[in-house]
């Protein structure tokens, strides 16, 4: 397979998809709060988030698989100079996505194409020679069970230990 870097697939675009999930996951966080369901969400959608880019941070380094573009054998673990495994960026993006597929989809089914965007992460990672297909599978499952675990009755992680200031809400401070 040849490197498509160019259309859909450019990295820019990846860059764009990430960024923005992170950037909008953080900014309804702190707008909402976490008194309320939507709020509560956001909060579980920054705790997977955290926790699961940790996780793959963590797990880069102990696998040490090279990247396709440095290497046409997906056997190369252990080598020292790869981070292939798992995907950091599919496994945010799942993560990120779950617990707003879990609380609202069912009630909202257009949620579930949420779930379109850690694909074409996926699919475009591979395309470009980020990773290997089993590189993406295991970042979604990575982020999935992160965001299905995190998706709990309760205070999300972060949002517990912040100042009272930031649980209410910037839309309540006004």
């Amino acid at each position: 397979m040849t490197c498509d870097n160019s259309g859909i697939w450019a990295r820019s675009n990846q860059e764009f998809v990430i960024y923005s999930m992170i950037g909008v996951v953080g900014a309804g966080a702190l707008w909402e709060g976490g008194e309320e369901r939507l709020g509560k969400t956001f909060w579980q959608s920054v705790d997977a988030g955290l926790i699961s880019g940790g996780a793959a941070y963590v797990l880069k380094y102990a696998f040490s698989r090279e990247r396709p573009d440095q290497t046409a054998d997906p056997n190369r673990w252990f080598t020292g100079n790869g981070q292939s495994f798992p995907s950091g960026e599919v496994t945010t993006t799942s993560s990120l996505v779950t617990p707003f597929v879990l609380e609202h989809g069912h009630e909202h089914p257009a949620v579930y194409a949420l779930e379109l965007l850690p694909i074409y992460d996926a699919i475009a990672r591979v395309k470009v020679w980020g990773h290997w297909q089993s590189d993406v599978i295991a970042g979604f499952a990575l982020g999935r069970a992160s965001g299905y675990f995190l998706h709990r009755p309760g205070s999300p992680l972060v949002w517990s230990v912040m100042p009272h200031g930031i649980q209410i809400g910037f839309k309540k401070q006004f």
